[in-house]
């Protein structure tokens, strides 16, 4: 009868660890994603002109225009069609009044092979939550279209104050 069990329980811990469920922990960090939408690109037509932070555009550079991330802002792009992803470097603006997300510099929209569709949907992610911090310290109000949550700190901070207030004996 042990033995039976003994082979039960072995079975059952197999399924639970061959499972391709991901726990929270494990699974790609979501907290990173700061926005979701449409992205374009733009090319030959900007290209070698001025771009709002006063570079000189070059559509083979990886590079995008977003509405108000800061400039220098890293982001992880990701295609939702395929899952291409590239890191790009915001160094120019969407109008405000724009419906896209991100514009992507052609060299983008090659690497993410999204130029025959002209528009996509993507992710935008951070690369550490302390890009995220970065990013939310540079603004005053926080836009209402970006998520910056980075819950990790304050948890530590709690966890680090609980264990000063326990008393020592």
């Amino acid at each position: 009868m042990k033995l039976i069990f003994g082979i039960l329980m072995i079975s059952q811990l197999a399924v639970v660890f061959s499972s391709n469920a991901q726990s929270p922990l494990t699974a790609p960090d979501s907290l990173l994603i700061i926005q979701e939408g449409i992205a374009s690109y733009y090319g030959t037509r900007f290209h070698n002109r001025m771009t709002a932070n006063g570079e000189i555009y070059d559509m083979w550079e990886f590079t995008a225009a977003h509405k108000h991330l800061p400039f220098g802002t890293l982001l992880k792009v990701t295609n939702k069609k395929n899952g291409y992803q590239a890191i790009v470097r915001v160094n120019d603006r969407l109008p405000k009044s724009s419906r896209r997300i991100i514009d992507l510099s052609k060299g983008v929209a090659e690497h993410l092979d999204m130029v025959n569709d002209g528009i996509v949907p993507v992710s935008l992610e951070l690369l550490s939550h302390h890009a995220i911090d970065w990013v939310r310290n540079q603004y005053r109000e926080v836009p209402r279209d970006i998520r910056l949550r980075s819950y990790f700190h304050g948890i530590a901070y709690q966890k680090d104050q609980e264990i000063i207030k326990k008393p020592l004996r």
